[in-house]
């Protein structure tokens, strides 16, 4: 065991170095020594872990896959090893997040920054993508799912929260086109529609029974981020769906005015999920019981505002 967790970190160092020599000289080890080690490693794990030449090393694609699972193991030793030599479980290390752009960077941002002030030795580590990212392939520690979860034995999740989303339109652009009467008449609209991969997202709306329906009004804009889209909205260029949260403020500088709630659905359910472990650290611990308090608040106060009520 003591061999194997010297070549994990042999082979960390000779990644972070950049060279075998330039992880020799951080060891304090012969640059052959160093090359044995990578080398019974890969042998024992069947797979090259570098691409080398005479002038160069660079990761292969499953060498940077077990290079970024061997930093969180390193860190979660190191952080056991913190916390038993101090007595105390204060988080430390660091955490590597992933959130969606938006919603990430007007509220889970400021919300890890007091964290992050609260405790000096936490580290926070955020990633903002739209796109669902692989937690354990891409070594985060945490992530914030927006829509429907699919099963997995590797995943654990809590729910977060329900991102209501809404209908609304600018009131210019009311003024000279008029309001939907109803669900169906948005379909005549000019609308300002979320768009990413040439793939166009169609507004999900809860109906009386139960059920689901997508609408898609006219396309009049095409955008991948929901701040463009509201401020777009706001401008008169038509019909847009977007989460109360965001809404709210448009709502109450009188700049968007609510056409029609969308309901509670699955595909607006917030969850927070991560990877299975045996062992939850005091970082990870601390973020998701943060996130846990003090989300649903923050949207359930978006929902009641009274301009969006």
């Amino acid at each position: 065991m003591n061999e194997r967790l010297n070549g994990i970190n042999v082979f960390v160092q000779a990644v972070e170095a950049g060279s075998f020599s330039a992880a020799a000289t951080r060891l304090h080890q012969t640059r052959s020594a160093v090359a044995k080690a990578i080398a019974r490693l890969e042998e024992r794990l069947g797979v090259r872990l570098f691409h080398r030449t005479t002038r160069s090393q660079n990761l292969t694609e499953a060498g940077q896959s077990y290079y970024e699972r061997c930093v969180r193991a390193l860190a979660e030793l190191d952080e056991g090893e913190a916390c038993i030599g101090s007595g105390r479980s204060e988080p430390t290390g660091r955490l590597r997040i992933s959130v969606p752009v938006l919603f990430g960077r007007q509220f889970v941002a400021p919300l890890m920054m007091e964290l992050a002030q609260r405790y000096p030795r936490l580290t926070i580590d955020i990633s903002f993508n739209d796109r669902v990212v692989d937690l354990v392939d891409e070594g985060f520690d945490l992530g914030l799912r927006v829509g429907p979860l699919p099963d997995s034995s590797s995943l654990a999740a809590r729910h977060l929260g329900q991102q209501r989303m809404l209908i609304c339109a600018a009131p210019s652009y009311l003024r000279e086109q008029g309001a939907p009467q109803d669900l169906q008449d948005v379909a005549r609209h000019a609308g300002v529609l979320y768009s990413r991969g040439r793939v166009i997202k169609a507004w999900t709306v809860a109906l009386p029974d139960g059920r689901t329906r997508d609408l898609l009004p006219q396309q009049r804009m095409l955008l991948d981020d929901l701040q463009a889209i509201a401020d777009a909205a706001a401008r008169g260029m038509g019909l847009a769906w977007l989460p109360c949260w965001l809404v709210a403020p448009y709502v109450n500088r009188g700049e968007l005015q609510v056409l029609f709630d969308c309901g509670e659905m699955e595909a607006s359910r917030m969850h927070l999920v991560w990877p299975h472990t045996p062992y939850m650290s005091a970082k990870l611990r601390v973020a998701i019981d943060t996130l846990l308090e003090v989300t649903p608040i923050y949207l359930a106060s978006a929902e009641k505002n009274p301009a969006i009520g």
